[in-house]
């Protein structure tokens, strides 16, 4: 810190209490004062110097009103959005939408984490925007900035020997994490039946008997939809995204029963249809209202007792007709009146 000429801004979890002392004591040694910004940050905050895990003076923190009254080398910003959090405080910093913090040419910014597999897209993106606003960005792949909160084997297997439980159920990470930490387990010396490896939505039911798994349940992303949550499934959603990339064709037919001579259309009704470009649609439309024809032609009509079974069949022959002319998959609705 004592090389930044400037505001420092660090990121780093919330929950990492131990860094956030580390930050701290530097910021105290190079006599910059503190500013807690994102909601977490500041709850974690409170809540550890409340229990003495974290030891901050009163006067080392600062609000936004004081900051504007110091200059730019004695002021330290604490914040959130390490992983480039589409709206955390740090990313709406990077993207000029904060209220009440504006980047300056010369500021500098810390990420105290890595990037979290998955994540690194938008952390590029962060640090991309962080550098147009003018400041200085230090993150682990450019320097040695961030050691890793997690624990080593070394620190598991002590904390295993300290605890010493009867049953073992691995938390946190990759399936292939828990998996290691499972059979480290093991190398300890609990019995392989205690040592239990679950998924998501898997139960695990505790009681005098021991550990016993429960049916699964279903878990994951839950759709809000409106007013409705959770009552959109997978069904709905396959066809909102066939929908999106291929659109929409509507066919209106209606047909005598008696006779199976059409009395109406075929009418053919598209949205979100684009065909390729430079391809003129009407042809396109005309060749798919002559398939119908044809094929109602081929079939008798007034013997048959299962109209589904012609939608399937009208539904058939234009999706080989689409596919074959401008490769769309379009969702087919056959509407059939039978008068």
């Amino acid at each position: 810190m004592p090389h930044c000429p400037r505001r420092v801004v660090v990121a780093t979890f919330s929950s990492n209490i131990h860094r956030i002392q580390q930050v701290a004591d530097a910021a105290a040694a190079s006599n910059r004062k503190i500013l807690v910004n994102g909601r977490s940050m500041v709850s974690n905050i409170d809540v550890a110097r409340q229990l003495g895990y974290l030891k901050i003076a009163d006067e080392q923190l600062i609000d936004l009103r004081q900051m504007r009254d110091l200059p730019p080398e004695e002021i330290l910003i604490l914040t959130t959005g390490s992983q480039g959090e589409p709206l955390s405080a740090l990313m709406r910093i990077a993207l000029g939408d904060h209220k009440q913090i504006e980047l300056e040419e010369g500021d500098t910014v810390i990420l105290s984490s890595k990037f979290i597999p998955g994540n690194e897209k938008s952390i590029s993106d962060l640090i991309n925007n962080l550098y147009r606003r003018g400041a200085e960005v230090i993150y682990e792949k450019t320097s040695e900035i961030h050691v890793s909160g997690h624990a080593s084997r070394e620190e598991l297997k002590l904390v295993h020997n300290l605890v010493r439980p009867r049953y073992f159920v691995p938390v946190h990470g990759e399936y292939r994490h828990l998996v290691k930490h499972a059979q480290l387990a093991c190398e300890l010396g609990m019995p392989r039946e205690n040592v239990i490896v679950l998924e998501n939505g898997q139960p695990l039911l505790l009681d005098d008997s021991g550990a016993n798994r429960e049916e699964r349940v279903e878990t994951g992303r839950i759709f809000v939809d409106g007013k409705g949550v959770g009552d959109v499934g997978s069904m709905e959603l396959r066809d909102r995204r066939h929908l999106a990339n291929h659109g929409l064709v509507i066919l209106m037919l209606a047909i005598n029963q008696s006779s199976g001579n059409i009395v109406h259309g075929p009418e053919i009704f598209t949205r979100g249809f684009v065909p390729e470009d430079g391809l003129d649609t009407e042809p396109l439309l005309e060749e798919a209202r002559q398939t119908i024809r044809n094929l109602i032609g081929e079939h008798s009509i007034s013997a048959m007792t299962d109209w589904e079974e012609l939608r399937v069949e009208c539904r058939k022959a234009l999706r080989r007709l689409f596919n074959r002319h401008i490769a769309r998959r379009p969702l087919i609705l056959p509407v059939i009146l039978e008068l």
